[in-house]
This record gives structure tokens, sequence and C-alpha cells, in this order.
């Protein structure tokens, strides 16, 4: 797959998920990338915390390829940068606070003398090949977040990223409706469309209207304060600020990220007239009632500041009357996780308040008035839903078209997508999927290593050692052990049982090992099965003496 005289689109990650977001465009004989990001694991991976994409597509492909252009800092966006940059060998190109996350990442991993780290300035433009690029400054809940407009031979791509409409934001200055218009006036060809809240029918909201929500619970809140949020929401932490001061409590943070956004942010001109900061200490010895805390850990990470403070493993220490204010949306699939730590508040007797309780938050992401808006502003001739699940996909294509939009398709990963010469259509399906980072080695996420993680999360796993000497007799007594196999005050017994499946398998089995351990497996299993139900795995180690 080698793009021609045409101009291609083809996800590998981000279209049919919310999360891990990297786009391709080809055109001319090059590709360009657009963000590479990852997600956060769920039950489904037992002793997984990061999902990356798999780029075996590009990789083979990588002389072809001219560079990542990353459309802001949020993790899935950026987050796999550290584990594939290197190994592209492309430069990156992005706005100085994003740049300032990225080179942070690259330092942690000894990396920035290997990847070359192009810093654009906002609204500035480059070109790479056949594709001139322009930053277009929107409104989204982190500093510097852009859309791309993409110059081609073949038609202008307004790639939105993560965005929304904001009269009044906090932090930065979004492009103007008129500005906008502007670009329409141009002649835009398709634009690739952030989907996340197409089923939301009222505005995101402005940041600024946060600032009282959370001024009015902190003013009432008779003692500590804790509030969690994401740590790269930088129009959030600035929000915070002033609610410190409006209610003259005194502001710590806990957090190793959000440590690094204050640092890059104030490294990039923002955040400059956040207060002064305390320490865990400080905070603990001053009245209840002069402490703001910002943590992380809002998603229910258990071992983020919010889950080790819910846990009373952290300096920080909440009791009755204190209070926690969750001001973030829960992320679908870690409603468990959340709960959990809001059930450990709650035995402590501390109160928590959502966005359900108080305007404590809003979106950072376009509901249907505003996704309204962009597309009688840009006027694409095409739009592609990305940035959603199947049915948020397929939800903004309908409506697109309610709204006059032409042209449109709805495409998920893996789908190559012709959006010129008459596009847009699909012409192909390349392989997609994902990878795990298993402690610090990348592994397929449906490989035998994740397989067998899952059969012995759901069944146990049993070991057999059995003894035989050159007359297939067996030598002493099989010797057995288990973990998680539901046998409990049985065990005793099973492991007898077990012992002897193990014997006469051995004793009638073939001379040829591979085929003797296969018997004494089968043997094994099939008793634990009669015993409990489950098939564990069975793992032989054969002997001969």
């Amino acid at each position: 797959m080698k793009p021609g005289k045409e101009l291609l689109f083809l996800a590998l990650g981000g279209s049919g998920e919310i999360g891990m977001n990297v786009n391709l465009y080809g055109c001319d004989g090059k590709w360009i990338m657009v963000d590479l990001g990852m997600t956060f694991a769920d039950p489904a991976y037992p002793g997984i915390d990061l999902v990356l994409p798999d780029l075996g597509f590009i990789e083979e492909r990588r002389r072809d390829l001219l560079g990542i252009v990353l459309t802001h800092g949020h993790e899935d966006h950026i987050g796999a940068i550290p584990y594939f940059a290197a190994d592209l060998g492309v430069p990156l190109y992005a706005t100085p606070f994003t740049a300032g996350l990225i080179a942070g990442k690259l330092e942690e991993e000894g990396l920035l003398k290997q990847v070359k780290l192009n810093v654009i300035d906002v609204g500035g433009d480059f070109q790479l090949g056949p594709f001139g690029i322009r930053y277009v400054p929107l409104a989204h809940s982190i500093a510097e977040a852009h859309a791309l407009l993409i110059d081609t031979p073949h038609g202008k791509v307004f790639h939105t990223g993560d965005w929304k409409v904001d009269a009044a934001p906090q932090i930065g200055r979004p492009t103007s409706d008129d500005d906008l218009k502007a670009i329409g006036d141009q002649g835009v060809l398709a634009m690739v469309c952030d989907s996340t809240n197409v089923f939301n029918p009222e505005p995101a909201g402005s940041e600024a209207t946060v600032r009282g929500g959370l001024e009015e619970v902190a003013s009432a809140a008779k003692g500590r304060v804790v509030v969690t949020t994401f740590a790269s929401n930088a129009a959030r932490l600035h929000t915070l600020g002033r609610v410190a001061r409006a209610t003259n409590r005194q502001l710590c943070v806990a957090g190793r990220s959000l440590d690094r956004i204050l640092r890059v942010a104030r490294s990039t001109g923002y955040l400059k007239d956040f207060p002064e900061t305390i320490d865990f200490d400080t905070a603990m010895a001053l009245p209840r009632r002069e402490v703001l805390i910002v943590a992380t850990g809002g998603q229910g990470e258990p071992r983020a500041a919010l889950g080790r403070i819910a846990s009373g493993e952290h300096k920080i220490k909440l009791e009755e009357g204190d209070t926690v204010v969750f001001s973030s949306r829960q992320i679908p699939g870690n409603e468990l996780a959340i709960g959990r730590i809001m059930n450990a508040l709650a035995r402590a007797d501390v109160k928590t308040v959502t966005e359900r309780q108080a305007h404590v938050h809003v979106s950072g992401h376009p509901a249907r008035p505003e996704l309204a808006a962009m597309y009688h502003w840009i006027r694409p001739e095409i739009l592609i839903p990305v940035h959603g699940e199947s049915r948020h996909l397929h939800e903004h294509r309908r409506f697109a078209r309610e709204e006059g939009i032409p042209k449109s398709i709805v495409q998920e990963n893996g789908d190559v997508i012709r959006l010129a010469p008459g596009g847009p259509v699909k012409i192909g399906a390349e392989r997609v999927g994902r990878l795990i980072l298993d402690g610090d080695v990348i592994l397929r996420a449906d490989g035998t290593t994740m397989n067998q993680r899952r059969k012995i999360a759901a069944n146990g796993v049993i070991s057999v050692a059995v003894a035989v000497n050159r007359n297939q007799t067996l030598v002493g007594t099989a010797e057995v052990a288990l973990e998680g196999i539901p046998v409990e005050e049985d065990r005793e017994a099973f492991l007898a049982e077990v012992r002897e499946a193990a014997a006469g398998a051995a004793r009638s089995g073939s001379a040829d090992g591979d085929k003797l351990r296969e018997s004494i497996r089968l043997a094994v299993r099939r008793c634990a099965t009669d015993w409990t139900g489950k098939k564990p795995v069975v793992d032989v180690l054969l002997l001969r003496v």
C-alpha cells in the first residue's frame, strides 16, 4: 500500500474506540502520522497497565513516513511516543507545551537525543513533503490543543483533534469563529472530527463556569478539601488556583503527573499566577479549613494519590468533615474502580461530590450544538468521524447528514479510505491490533502470554513433577503444587487424587517423552474438572532417572 496520486486516510487507533489515537494520511507516495497515543488497560488484560497501538502497517513502510504531528498533550494522543518514536526514526512536531510534555517522556526513557523533536509556534505552519500543515488553536481541557489544516495537492483536510467551543477559556486563545469561517471559505475537502460527545444535546460549557461551583463547595466544606481532576487539565488547575485564593485555602499538590504538568506549563508561559504550593507536612499541620489539595487518581487508579489517600497509605490524611470533589467525568470502564475509592472514603465519613451534586466539571469535547457550529464554519465536502466507539461514529454520521454535510463515511481502525479523487470510498483494510506493555516488554495483546494469563486467572494452575526410570517405572510419588484451584478445605483429598491420576498416566503412558507428558497433563486436568468444573492450566515436569 503506497499512496499514488491520491489522498488516503487510515486510522491505526481511535476509530471504533475512545483513546489510543493514531491517524495516517497518505499522498503521492508518502505518509504522515497524526498523534501517537495509548490507552489504559481494563480487566481483560490482567497484570497490564498500558495498551499500545500495533503500528505494524507503518513500521513496514517507515521509509515513506515523513513525520509525526501531535495535536495536543493528552496521553491518548502522545502516550505511545516513548515506545515507538525511536524505532520509527522520523521527526516529531508539536507546539511548545505539548513538546515540553513529550520531552519529559523521552528524557525519562533516555531517548531525548535519539528522537528529533521540532517545536512549532502556536498557530504556526510547516511543510512535510506534499503536506502543508498549519496548527489551528482550538479550546480543550489542556493547553495548546490544536486542529490541523492539512493542505495537499488533492484538497485540504481539517483534522480537529480534541476540541470544544468555549467563550471564556481559562488558558490560551482559540481561533475565532471568523477565522474558522475563513478556513471554510478556502474550501475544505474533508473534516476528520472528534465524536466523543455526539449524543449530548447540550453544549459542553465553558471552563469559566466551573469556578463558581468549586468555590461554593470549598466554601461550604468544614474540613480539608481534596479536588481530583485529570493532571493534564491545565485550565482546571488555573481554576483551582483561583478557588484556593477565593476561599482562603493554602494549595497542596499530590501526584507526580501534576508536578510535571505544572512545571511544563510554567516553563511555556502558562499558570504564571498559580499560587505557591505547600508540602504534605505543612498541609497536615494547618487548620483543616485552610487547606485545598489537588490530587491525581480520579479514575480510580489504586496507586495514584487519591487511591493511596483513601486507603490510608499517604501522608495526606482525611477524616469526618473532609470533602473530596471529583472534578472530572468517569471514563467508561472505570466505574467500579472509582466506586471502590468512593466507598473507602465513605467508610471514613468523608463526603464526596461529583458533577451530579454540583457544577464541578465541564467536558472538553464538542456536543451536538458545537459540532453543528463547526460544520457551518468549515463547510467540508466530506465528514469522517473519529475518536469514538462504533455507536458514536454512526451517530455522528447521521447528525452530519441532518446538518447538511453532503458526504460522510464511517470507518474503523484498519479501513483505508480514499478521500480524493472520487472519495470517500473504502479501498482496503489493513491489519491493526493492540499491543500490551507487560513490565518492560511489549507483546501482542492477543498473543500467547496474555492468553495464558487469562486462562490462569480464570481457571488456576496445577504444576506436576513426575520422575520415571528407564523401565518406564514411576519413581517415588508425583509432586503437585496448586495456585487458584477452588478446593480449599478439600485440598489434601484433591492432591491425593491428582497424584494418583498422574501416577496412573505415567505407568500406562508412552515411552515418548512428549506423549507421556501430554497423557499426564490430560489425566490431571480431567481430575481437576471432575472436582471443580474448571479446566486449569496444567504444567508437567517430567524427570527421567
